[in-house]
């Protein structure tokens, strides 16, 4: 069983035996945690955190670890490379100047 979850066409947050879970069901128990983990700790001390806020969170950290765009897009199911890059942009701004060091180097041999 554990080893059928271990596939390209895995759902990530999917139930044990693989099948997807109810969107809404489970976006209303994720608020319903991250509610009580705030209500624990503090509301100052941990923001309102969304289900797709994780989303955007697994594509940025890939990013600026240096997965490449098309393998980002893929797992989050855009239709393009281009909509990911639009909406991840932000993540990009200090990747120029390591292209510039990159290159240097390369030229330095």
């Amino acid at each position: 069983m554990a080893l059928d979850l271990v596939r390209d066409t895995a759902v990530v947050l999917g139930n044990l035996d693989g099948t997807p879970r109810h969107p809404e069901r489970f976006s209303r128990r994720f608020v319903e945690h991250v509610g009580r983990a705030r209500r624990a700790l503090g509301e100052q001390q941990l923001p309102v955190i969304r289900v797709h806020d994780l989303r955007h969170t697994h594509a940025t950290l890939l990013l600026a670890a240096g997965e490449p765009v098309k393998v980002v897009s893929e797992r989050l199911g855009h239709a393009s490379a281009t909509i990911t890059l639009t909406v991840y942009q932000h993540v990009h701004p200090g990747m120029g100047r390591q292209a510039a060091d990159r290159f240097a180097a390369l030229l330095d041999g």
